[in-house]
């Protein structure tokens, strides 16, 4: 029986964001707390973590913003392109192993030794443009992984589905010209939340337009608005796109309780969610799926919220796919 894939490692605690800054390492502290008392750890295969190389790195970003984040670490300076973007001496290797084990969790499922894969990683990565930092995130890791699908394995159309409550303006941005890359995007409505795109008429550019789907959701959105926007908008472009390999930003600060966002969901509305993702996962490409650690800031419920996500993986892990 195949498992469910795990990267959860200390390392990356070694991200250090200060004082007062909302993406903290006590986030994986807490997930690594839930995730030990549920079973979770106990159940997953651990995978461990590898670092990108800059090179590989540049197959996504600039080479002159590569290097002056690795500049900008190594001399110590306090943040890069914004103060939101904390970084310290640490967070430029911290960045390639975060990439890299998105990478590696890729491979491992490609070859069949894993079901699909989860990857607490940080810094986050669905910011991160081409040539700048933003939004605490200095590598694309969902972009990187999109490139690394089609460089080594050969795979045609990879399916991202990002939750997040904040757009995914650096992956959208990364692939929005790529016809074969679906990136979809529910977020709270760019006129209120940060970073301010992730509108519906952006669409992708050149051939790749058609190929990007954001659905903005209004403040005080609940579970009831978002299973209604899935239904309308997102359902049948999962279930059409027929993917070769699927991608999740998996963030869960649209929680009730998170406090960067003015959204309403439950704890169990990440089940459905993963459910859903699942069941294309399994009805397209075998159930290749990976799940990659972006937002979430209340301790305790990004600690549930990721333990019932994960959970659920691993249950269609041991199912052996859809029944």
């Amino acid at each position: 029986m195949k498992r469910t894939g795990l990267v959860l490692d200390d390392a990356f605690q070694g991200h250090l964001t200060g004082p007062g800054h909302p993406e903290r390492p006590e986030r994986l502290q807490r997930i690594a707390e839930v995730f030990e008392a549920k079973g979770i750890v106990e159940r997953s295969q651990r995978i461990t973590p590898v670092a990108m190389t800059p090179e590989a790195v540049c197959g996504g970003h600039g080479a002159g913003y590569v290097e002056r984040l690795r500049t900008a670490c190594a001399q110590g300076t306090p943040y890069i392109d914004s103060p939101d973007s904390v970084i310290c001496r640490e967070s430029f290797d911290l960045a390639l192993l975060a990439a890299g084990s998105v990478v590696s969790a890729v491979d491992r499922v490609m070859a069949g030794e894993m079901a699909n894969a989860f990857c607490a990683v940080r810094p986050p990565g669905h910011h991160a443009e081409r040539d700048e930092s933003m939004g605490f995130c200095l590598f694309g890791n969902i972009a990187l992984a999109v490139h690394h699908l089609r460089e080594k394995h050969g795979v045609g159309k990879v399916l991202i589905l990002d939750w997040d409550v904040h757009h995914g303006n650096g992956t959208q941005h990364l692939l929005e010209d790529d016809p074969e890359a679906m990136f979809i995007s529910i977020h709270g409505h760019p006129e209120v939340v940060y970073p301010g795109t992730g509108y519906a008429e952006e669409r992708g550019t050149g051939a790749g337009i058609g190929a990007t789907l954001n659905v903005p959701m209004q403040p005080h959105s609940g579970d009831k608005a978002y299973r209604e926007a899935f239904d309308r908008h997102i359902r049948g472009v999962l279930e059409s796109f027929e993917a070769d390999f699927v991608l999740l930003s998996a963030g869960f600060d649209a929680h009730r309780l998170d406090p960067l966002a003015p959204l309403d969901l439950e704890t169990e509305s990440y089940g459905w969610m993963t459910d859903l993702l699942l069941d294309v996962a399994d009805e397209h490409c075998g159930g290749k799926l990976v799940s990659v650690l972006e937002g979430g800031y209340d301790l305790d419920a990004l600690g549930d919220s990721a333990a019932l996500h994960v959970s659920l993986l691993m249950d269609r892990s041991a199912r052996g796919g859809a029944e």
